[in-house]
């Protein structure tokens, strides 16, 4: 027996955080506790992957903050990002963990942060808990911070520095 699932477009889950406030404001009615966290994911691996299920895991809606391409920038420097930001969106849109997906252009989530309002704000471990940029907002309005054990060796700058070794020959 073939089980029928409803097709979600990836377009359908990348929002402008206007929009997306309105709809955590209803998904918040009807009882969702939501879920935000945020990164570059420049070059998707495992890390991400595992990272973003155990994210899911905390609530029941996981919204993903994509730093945009000038953020990274300047984080990053002149050579990242890789990816694109409406590609990499696009990819973490594409995985089963993820609700939605919205972009931030400063530095920090912060204000995206406070504009969304979610219940749990989760970072990797390798972030203290309480310096977790949003946390005191969060914990403010009775959320919970959490940090989640990161997947050991991977990160976008190790595999990025594999590559360029392996092909610099």
């Amino acid at each position: 027996m073939r089980v029928s699932r409803r097709s979600i477009r990836l377009e359908d889950k990348i929002k402008k955080s206007d929009t997306l406030s309105r709809e955590i404001i209803r998904l918040k009615s009807k009882g969702k506790r939501i879920v935000f966290t945020n990164g570059c994911f420049d070059i998707l691996h495992f890390g991400h992957v595992k990272y973003l299920q155990d994210a899911k895991a905390k609530g029941d809606i996981l919204v993903v903050g994509i730093n945009s391409d000038s953020s990274v920038r300047r984080l990053k420097g002149s050579n990242r990002p890789i990816v694109l930001q409406k590609d990499r969106a696009s990819v973490i849109a594409g995985l089963a963990s993820v609700d939605y997906v919205t972009f931030f252009f400063d530095d920090t989530p912060l204000k995206l942060i406070a504009q969304l309002k979610p219940d749990v704000l989760v970072k990797g471990a390798d972030w203290n808990k309480n310096k977790i940029i949003g946390g005191d907002l969060v914990r403010g309005w009775g959320g919970k911070v959490l940090t989640i054990k990161l997947a050991s060796g991977r990160s976008t700058s190790n595999l990025i520095k594999k590559i360029a070794q392996l092909y610099s020959k």
